[in-house]
Order: C-alpha cells, then structure tokens, then sequence
C-alpha cells in the first residue's frame, strides 16, 4: 500500500495515526519457518543484500507472518542516512554484504502486519492491525517496531522536524491495507520536497569529472503515463555516486531520446541517452512553470522503484 504526498488531516485528527517518515527502502518480510525474504517494491528478492535482518526468522520462531517495513542506516547522530544505504542496496555477493552489515548495519523498522500464521489481515482496520504487530514482541539488534502517535498531527510533524526526519505519515485509523494501491488513507507530509526521476540521459563531466558523468538527464511520467523531461541534475554527487552511474548508465545507451514531444537543441546537445529503465531521487526546491526540476540535488538511485510508477509529486 502507498501514500499520496499531501496535507495534514483537517478537522477529524482523532480519526488518524501518525508514524515518522522514514527514509529508507521499503521491504515486504515473509517469515517463516525460521527463514526470511525480503522483497522491495517492485518485487525484486533483496534478501542477500541484507543478511543481518535473516534473525528476525529466529525472533518470530514458530510464528510465520508477512510484515511491511523499512530498511534505514542511520548516521552517528541517530538519523536515518539514505547516502550511507546506498552502499548496501547492490549488494549480491554474500560475503561483502555480511563485512558491510558490520560496518553499514541496517534496521528493519517494520510499520504493519498483512499476515500472522495462516490469518491474513489485510482487511482489518489499521488500529486492529497495530494491535497485531506490537503484540509479536518485534525488538532485536536489526529490527524494531517504530512507534504510532495519536496526534494531534502538528506536533508529531513539529517533532519529525526536530528529530531531523523527512516528514510524518498519517494513516487513517479505520483504513483497511490495500496491496498496490497507492491511497489518500495514507498520506506523506514531508518537511523537503523530493521526487523521485527516470534517469534518460546524461552529458560528460568537464574539469576534475572529465571522462565521467558529469550530470544526468530525467524525466517524469504525466498524468497519461507519457515520460516528459524534467530537467537534469549535476550537484549532490559523489564520485562513487559517479562511478556508479557511468557503470550502468552506458550498457544503457541509444541513439534518440525517450522522452515524448520535440525538445530544444539545449537539452540534447551533448547528452548520452539511455534506456529509461533505471529510477533516482533527487531533493528539490519546486517546478517551473515548463515542468523542470527547481535547483535538484542527486541523493541516490532507487532500485526498488519501477520506472513506469514514477510520477510529478506536486
């Protein structure tokens, strides 16, 4: 189930749960039989890549269950790092995921239930579900089970801020889960304004980036599911970040853009274009009025994201 970017509920705050927003990657646990899978959003096995959260098989024991949640680093400070998960998301050898999972750890805080034994939950209310997943005792060194406030919403959005998070999510109280669905029973209030982007393109570095990357091309879908551009991005980056764009960005390459419409000489001179199959994130200050990206700031590629489901956030 997913969130729709949005507002503070207005006028019925008692009918609403508020949770912290956390900025990791989202992951469906099956447990069962002391075994876990983990599967990401666009339902790629991620399980290899994060072999610390394979005791959560042995913390449920006999009990098998289905669990919503999310995969965080945190930094020194205690807050969620998405730049420091970046190096444990295209991870499949087993055993440098295991040296990193001592030197990057990474926490599973799972936020709901949609199965405990062979009872599925789906269809009970939000508030029956929690009631589910604080009683399964999920507390260990890799996953935890985050708390739920009551509201009212201001100061729970007022605390994230404080705290140094990306928001709240507020989920209505009496809402069934609806897989795949993308519902306003859960809405995301965010304090920064990201979005996530199809990388399609990108032009060389010059100076210390030359014979790299130096910015990348993106697009977004509107609202008839058509790839429009979206401007590029050239700030934010690493030169990890970097190196790891140029490996998967050239096996990509074609010859024209994918994006619909005639574009400006502007945005094609000098751009490498790619197969739209890879999703980003960048942070941003807005869109113009021709649909760019205002000032964006790279913040990582997103591998559990399906490009053809990344859409304009307003």
């Amino acid at each position: 189930m997913l969130a729709v970017p949005g507002e503070l509920p207005a006028g019925d705050d008692a009918g609403w749960a508020y949770e912290m927003k956390w900025d990791g990657v989202r992951a469906v646990a099956y447990v069962q039989g002391g075994g876990v899978r983990l599967l990401s959003r666009n339902d790629r096995d991620v399980s290899r890549s994060y072999p610390e959260i394979a005791g959560l098989g042995d913390a449920l024991g006999s009990t098998p269950a289905i669990l919503d949640g999310e995969l965080v680093t945190f930094d020194g400070r205690g807050a969620p790092d998405f730049g420091r998960l970046q190096q444990r998301m295209h991870v499949a050898d087993p055993a440098l995921a295991r040296r990193l999972a001592r030197t990057v750890p990474v926490v599973y805080l799972v936020f709901d239930v949609l199965q405990v034994d062979d009872r599925p939950t789906l269809t009970l209310p939000y508030d029956a579900r929690r009631e589910l997943l604080e009683g399964l005792g999920l507390g260990g060194p890799s996953w935890q089970v985050p708390p739920s406030f009551p509201g009212p919403g201001a100061d729970v959005l007022a605390a994230s801020l404080e705290l140094g998070l990306e928001g709240v999510l507020a989920k209505r109280r009496s809402a069934t889960y609806r897989p795949g669905a993308r519902s306003p029973d859960w809405r995301k209030v965010k304090h920064v304004h990201t979005q996530e982007v199809v990388l399609v393109g990108w032009r060389p570095g010059q100076g210390r980036r030359a014979g790299t990357v130096g910015s990348v091309v993106l697009g977004v879908h509107d609202e008839d599911g058509v790839l429009r551009p979206a401007g590029g991005v050239g700030t934010g980056f690493t030169g990890r970040a970097l190196d790891q764009l140029g490996a998967v960005l050239r096996p990509l390459e074609r010859p024209t853009p994918p994006l619909a419409g005639q574009l400006p000489p502007a945005d094609v001179r000098d751009v490498h274009w790619v197969e739209p199959r890879l999703v980003g994130e960048v942070v941003h200050a807005g869109w113009t009025s021709d649909g760019r990206l205002r000032h964006p700031s790279w913040r990582g590629l997103r591998p559990d994201k399906d490009p053809d489901g990344v859409i304009r956030e307003n």
